[in-house]
């Protein structure tokens, strides 16, 4: 059946297209049409042509997206609405599952759940081009579509597999979170209960203790104080002295940045001097050119590549990994091999992809040469060739667990360094011919230190069982969901004396807390008037990201909620005063135990964890008399 929201002045359609969107908007927390961050747009038909039948949509659909095959979708919004969730996941497994359809006078109301506002945005134009693409019974390339939508996603703030990740973790364990972006950094939790960070790094670690990580040789001789075991090595400050030093302690030798990350500028096993004068120059590449020229010339170790992960001071997770290689099918070249290799779907270099892009450069073009290979040689049949010395992952290199392997000792060694740091998160990179033994018992080094380690390789290694690293880092801050966030009273109107009122009465309760507390016409810390942000919701977040507030109260009308929703989901204490339809959503988001107070009139409401009371006000008797005595229910 046709839409009724037909016939209508096109806004933003093309002639000729059958669908119209308008009216977008980005609500940047719940919302009257969902209950999570959402994308909201108007979606109605043009007649100007009739549509393919719905039936007939949703076979092409499902044929790209066989999930949708069985659903039965009953207007042309909801198709609309449940192909645009779908390829929000962008064949990245991401989250985005909410949707919702809210017919209107002239058009139906889409709301899909998103995260990043332009990535969503343009799932959307992509859908509704595609839609148009199969009415007019024209090609459309959405395999070449999803990889730059992925793209979009992975260049976001939110696109980084560790960041990813940890908001996803925290998004299923009810933690809120938030981007701060003038700090460029991830809020979990409100106020007194926040904690700050990007990827594994923390405002609660010690900044010294990251810096120091960095400083490898600094590093290295305080490990080797303590008596743990690294490779035999110094620093040089030229090619002659590296030469030396190599010469002295004996090839092959590891050379490496003092001042690094994620492998850059490392080069392994070295063997001669003309090797070592490449690799030093590739060295001096990696440093920054405000920092002095420091390489570290260390006794190559002959074993297997090891990260092992601790949080907080404890061991989780330990994964091998191999260099970037190919294997030969007697026909194809190294090139070719290389290009068939990135095409397959663990190669897709998201942010929840196991293996990233294998890269050629100088450097593997080097390595290859020392096996006296080119990109234009054809490998034998079941010919295994290593494209790198090093196992960065993100230059290619396989991940493969090893976390049930790993032998008791070395996880006392692990955590006996971790005690040393005041790091929420530490990587330690060891080299070992097999972690199921001992490190007393053979060539074992620790080879690195790293202050701000990736996760994700632990979550989805290529090779081996998943572990859950995630929970682990956000239980160090917050037992459970609840324990992320400080109480909140949510009122539908409220005015700036009535709200110094409710400030009053919760610091006679509570003497040393501190109150935010905002309202169309003031915001508050305690009695302490500040100046009010022309965006409401920027109030509200900047009383949330501030790190000494026990306690939010903060108005929301309808005019509010329908312009731009709530900045937080979830309130303790619901006040309604004769609301809106619109505004009892706030009735919609509240937890278990949280209390709700409505006055319709001079009747009087109070719902309190299944159970309701209900009784008239007196003549002249104020709503909050009935307000203020459920204050003390959530302090």
């Amino acid at each position: 059946m046709i839409s009724t929201h037909a016939n209508f002045p096109l806004i933003n359609a093309r002639r000729g297209d059958a669908f119209d969107l308008y009216n977008v908007c980005f609500y940047e927390g719940p919302s009257p049409y969902l209950e999570t961050i959402a994308l909201v747009f108007d979606f109605a038909l043009t007649d100007r042509p009739h549509p393919l039948s719905i039936a007939g949509y949703l076979a092409i659909v499902s044929d790209r997206y066989p999930t949708l095959s069985d659903a039965q979708p009953a207007s042309y919004a909801d198709l609309f609405a449940l192909t645009v969730s779908e390829v929000s996941q962008l064949e990245m497994n991401l989250h985005f599952r909410r949707w919702s359809v809210t017919p209107q006078l002239q058009a139906d109301r889409i709301a899909v759940e998103s995260l990043h506002e332009y990535t969503t945005h343009a799932v959307v134009y992509t859908v509704w081009d595609w839609f148009e693409a199969i009415n007019a019974e024209q090609p459309f390339d959405i395999d070449d579509q999803i990889e730059n939508l992925q793209n979009s996603f992975r260049k976001s703030i939110y696109g980084g597999p560790t960041n990813y990740a940890l908001l996803r973790t925290a998004y299923e364990k009810g933690i809120p979170t938030g981007y701060l972006w003038d700090e460029r950094l991830i809020q979990y939790g409100y106020g007194c209960k926040q904690v700050r960070g990007f990827s594994t790094t923390f405002d609660q670690d010690s900044h010294l203790d990251s810096d120091f990580t960095t400083q490898k040789d600094e590093c290295k001789a305080f490990l080797q104080t303590l008596g743990f075991p690294v490779p035999q090595g110094d620093v040089a400050y030229s090619l002659s002295e590296a030469i030396a030093l190599a010469d002295e302690i004996g090839y092959p030798v590891v050379v490496k940045p003092v001042d690094g990350h994620k492998g850059q500028g490392v080069t392994t096993d070295i063997s001669t001097p003309a090797e070592l004068k490449i690799a030093y120059q590739e060295a001096i590449r990696a440093i920054a050119e405000d920092q002095p020229i420091r390489v570290l010339v260390e006794r190559s170790l002959r074993g297997r590549d090891f990260r092992l992960l601790c949080v907080n001071g404890r061991f989780v997770a330990a994964l091998e990994r191999q260099p970037a290689s190919v294997v030969g099918d007697g026909r194809s070249t190294l090139a070719a091999l290389i290009e068939r290799e990135n095409r397959s779907p663990a190669r897709r270099d998201t942010p929840t992809s196991p293996l990233g892009k294998i890269q050629p450069d100088e450097a593997m073009s080097a390595y290859l040469t020392q096996q006296n290979l080119t990109f234009d040689d054809v490998p034998k049949a079941g010919q295994t060739v290593y494209l790198r010395k090093a196992a960065n992952l993100s230059a290619g290199g396989l991940s493969i667990d090893a976390t049930r392997q790993i032998h008791p000792e070395n996880v006392v060694l692990t955590q006996d360094i971790a005690q040393h740091f005041r790091l929420t998160c530490l990587g330690i990179d060891v080299i070992a011919p097999d972690l199921a033994e001992s490190w007393k018992a053979g060539e074992f080094g620790i080879i690195e230190m790293n202050a701000a380690p990736g996760i994700y390789m632990h979550l989805n290694p290529a090779v081996g069982d998943p572990v859950d690293v995630n929970s682990p880092i956000l239980e160090t801050f917050f037992a459970s969901g609840r324990d992320s966030r400080i109480p909140i009273i949510t009122f539908n109107r409220i005015d700036k004396q009535e709200l110094q009122e409710v400030i009053d009465r919760i610091l006679l309760q509570r003497p040393n807390w501190q109150i935010g507390a905002v309202c169309r016409s003031g915001i508050f810390i305690n009695r302490a008037e500040k100046r009010l942000h022309p965006r409401y919701n920027i109030n509200v977040q900047n009383l949330l990201r501030n790190p000494r507030v026990h306690l939010l109260i903060a108005e929301y009308s309808e005019a509010t909620l329908a312009d731009r929703g709530m900045f937080y989901y979830g309130s303790d204490l619901v006040i309604l005063d004769n609301p809106t339809e619109i505004e009892k959503m706030l009735t919609r988001d509240v937890f278990e135990d949280s209390t709700v107070v409505i006055r319709q009139d001079d009747n009087i409401s109070i719902r309190r964890q299944g159970l309701v009371e209900q009784y008239s006000l007196g003549t002249h008797e104020p709503f909050s008399r009935a307000y203020l005595k459920e204050i003390s229910t959530i302090l």
